[in-house]
């Protein structure tokens, strides 16, 4: 069983930056593709990056892509994603999640094909 938890949340102004941080327990990550979602309020949960179990692949959200970086310490089991630039649609709450069995970065975009969750964290940006 795979354990995530989020951290790095907050307030940020228009603009600012965030890294939020996903540790891994109970697997190792190498194992395992990670993507972040986010859910903003009375909106669909949204796939927003994916990266490949040993980092060589990531894929974005189109309006997050430039801005948004993820990234992962293998050794450290845990799983990054840098964002800069922030935008109040930004604002949402962000999920890690993970997958042992996506065969391709054409399934990181959808939310049904992870089995794994965190619990979520607030991100929230004020303009």
């Amino acid at each position: 069983q795979v354990q995530l938890v989020e951290s790095g949340g907050g307030l940020v102004q228009v603009g600012g930056s965030l890294r939020l941080s996903c540790a891994v327990s109970g697997r190792a990550a190498s194992g395992y593709v990670m993507g972040w979602f986010r859910q903003a309020p009375r909106k669909e949960r949204e796939f927003v990056a994916g990266i490949s179990r040993g980092g060589g692949m990531s894929r974005y959200l189109d309006s997050v892509q430039g801005r948004f970086t993820i990234s992962r310490d293998n050794a450290k089991n845990t799983v990054y994603l840098q964002m800069n630039s922030l935008k109040p649609e930004d604002t949402a709450t962000y999920y890690c999640a993970a997958d042992k069995d996506l065969p391709s970065d054409n399934y990181y975009y959808v939310r049904g094909n992870y089995d794994y969750w965190g619990q979520g964290i607030q991100v929230t940006v004020s303009s």
